[in-house]
């Protein structure tokens, strides 16, 4: 595998380079197809396959083991960011009642913004260290700033501990056993990544309803104290089992390892798609509940509602990730972004009573799950495995920023609407369907108009 698969051109009409793209990226899914070949078959063939490390087992004990770890260590970290709704819902009514809306969304977002924006430096670290020490210093930085929620009091308190000490270290919880999976697998990776993926969404379940149950019984402060102790012993079976099966590259660090993936068209439009559906794809997780109670929803119902969302969305990390290993990921994710559009503005933009909101919470689950989850097989797909951290990293560090500002800005169009959630409704399903569009754009720069073709 070459080490820059879809390298740019510096002339020629837009037309050719456009063809040069092409056949690079399917010359490229045919020596991978070559890689899953035995080894005499690829002798007979002269097929090359990694130097001495050979073709990537798709299995094993080894392998499913990684995935374990990466499922522990993605449920407490992802899973976690993935509770922003009940914590937007909670400081809204007690800590910081006196402040607005859009002024408490900051923590959230941020929290976001600091899981995705770490991604470089953890990326980068995992290709130069291996996973190991980033997932340490993530175990450290992650337990450590839900113990320093749990003490505060003050808005300035809750954002440091709480959305960046606490967010920092979900981001290296993230990045590196994702990075290291990438060397597992090649025939099953997408099942692979939505199975770790997962932990997120089932994390996304259990941990609203377990922190609003040890809220109301033993308080907020043993909420957080309790919850950071579950955290710990998940991490250290990440810590004990989470490897990568190719040595640390070694490479002396270069700044323009995170610059030159923009210099190819399909890598710059899907990192523009990401950045564009960030801005809504987190806006249901972080304001449905405020705006189901607004709507008459019982309080006990509603505060379910982000559990239903991520129960949901289990499935849809996992089923469309084995559809997208079958017929392509960048397939399944337009067309499952496509739906997560349609319905927004389709379900919930009208929705004024329970039963729509808890069948949207269904739907758009279900679609989360894939287009939050799918992206790193995305990347893999057009990127040298040895490189899959810095480049997922380079990615992710851009789409950050359209989930640092996506959630204030719902906060905003909330306050200029006194209180409607319509324009931001509105704004979440456009979002989703331009994010569709330059994916399609994405795709398109890579194999052109061949509908059938498994991209």
């Amino acid at each position: 595998m070459s080490s820059s698969p879809i390298p740019g051109a510096s002339s020629g009409s837009s037309t050719d380079v456009e063809k040069q793209y092409q056949e690079q990226y399917l010359k490229q899914q045919d020596a991978a197809a070559d890689v899953e070949k035995s080894p005499s078959q690829q002798q007979q063939q002269g097929a090359s396959t990694e130097p001495d490390f050979g073709p990537p087992p798709n299995g094993g004990l080894a392998a499913w083991m990684v995935v374990l770890g990466g499922f522990c260590t993605v449920f407490a970290s992802f899973g976690w960011i993935n509770c922003i709704g009940i914590f937007q819902d909670y400081y809204q009514s007690h800590q910081l009642k006196a402040y607005s809306p859009s002024t408490v969304a900051w923590i959230p977002s941020v929290e976001s913004f600091m899981l995705f924006f770490g991604g470089p430096l953890v990326g980068y670290m995992t290709d130069q260290l291996g996973p190991r020490i980033p997932i340490l210093i993530g175990t450290f930085l992650h337990v450590f700033g839900l113990m320093m929620t749990s003490i505060s009091k003050e808005y300035y308190q809750i954002l440091l501990s709480q959305s960046i000490c606490s967010a920092l270290g979900c981001s290296f919880l993230f990045y590196a056993p994702i990075a290291a999976l990438g060397t597992w697998f090649r025939a099953h990776r997408a099942l692979a990544f939505g199975i770790v993926t997962a932990g997120s969404s089932i994390g996304g379940v259990v941990l609203p309803i377990m922190v609003e149950r040890l809220v109301v019984r033993i308080g907020f402060g043993w909420a957080m104290r309790s919850t950071a102790l579950l955290f710990l012993g998940l991490l250290v079976i990440g810590n004990l089992t989470v490897k990568s099966r190719l040595p640390p590259t070694g490479r002396k660090f270069n700044f323009m390892d995170f610059v030159t993936p923009f210099a190819e068209r399909p890598f710059l439009l899907l990192t523009a798609s990401a950045f564009i559906f960030y801005l809504g794809a987190f806006l249901p997780f972080t304001f449905i509940i405020v705006q189901a109670k607004a709507e008459g929803m019982s309080t006990g119902l509603a505060d379910y509602l982000v559990s239903i969302i991520n129960a949901a969305s289990t499935f849809g990390r996992i089923l469309p990730a084995h559809l997208g290993d079958r017929y392509g990921v960048f397939n399944i994710m337009i067309l499952l972004t496509l739906f997560g559009g349609i319905v927004t503005l389709a379900l919930w933009l009208p929705a004024a009573s329970s039963a729509p909101l808890i069948v949207y919470s269904v739907l758009y689950g279900f679609a989360s799950g894939c287009f939050l989850s799918i992206v790193p097989a995305m990347v893999a797909s057009i990127s040298d495995v040895r490189k899959l951290g810095t480049r997922t990293g380079s990615l992710y560090a851009v789409g950050s920023i359209g989930a640092l500002v996506g959630s204030p800005i719902g906060g905003a169009i909330i306050n200029d609407q006194d209180g409607h959630f319509s324009g931001l409704i509105v704004f979440c399903g456009v979002s989703l369907l331009l994010g569709a569009v330059l994916a399609i754009m994405s795709r398109h720069a890579l194999v052109g108009f061949q509908l059938r073709k498994k991209v």
